[in-house]
């Protein structure tokens, strides 16, 4: 058991913390929302920053754990991070964009498989640029 977890480690270690972004997310949109009643867009914007500062704290010590020293290398590492998660934000709304409004698909269909992609291209972008071993 033990070997099969470090087999696997970051991609688990991935999956618990995904979880737990989407958590963040999830409840600073509710306190923004419904708690301070600030509309729509800046709750989902200040949700959106939060949940992307934890996964990037989280990837960086527990997932990948980075390297990377120094406020230069650091600051390149958050910056690559946001990027990332930006671009893959962008994905996904211009897949909603098009399947759902354009082509009329099935919204919940097209989110789901819509999520698998951006999840696992986070997954790669993370490991393979943001997080590479130099």
């Amino acid at each position: 058991m033990r070997a099969l977890f470090q087999k696997y480690r970051s991609l688990i270690l991935y999956g618990i913390f995904g979880v737990c972004t989407t958590l963040v997310n999830i409840v600073t949109y509710w306190l923004c929302a419904r708690v301070l009643h600030l509309p729509l867009t800046p709750s989902t914007v200040i949700a959106w920053i939060l949940s992307v500062l934890f996964a990037y704290v989280t990837n960086r010590k527990w997932v990948f754990e980075s390297q990377a020293q120094g406020k230069g290398a650091v600051l390149k590492e958050i910056l690559s991070f946001f990027t990332s998660r930006l671009s893959t934000g962008i994905l996904d709304w211009l897949i909603m964009f098009i399947c759902v409004k354009r082509l009329g698909m099935d919204d919940m269909l097209i989110k789901i498989a819509s999520n698998v992609l951006v999840i696992a291209l986070n997954y790669i972008l993370g490991k393979f640029v943001v997080f590479r071993k130099r």
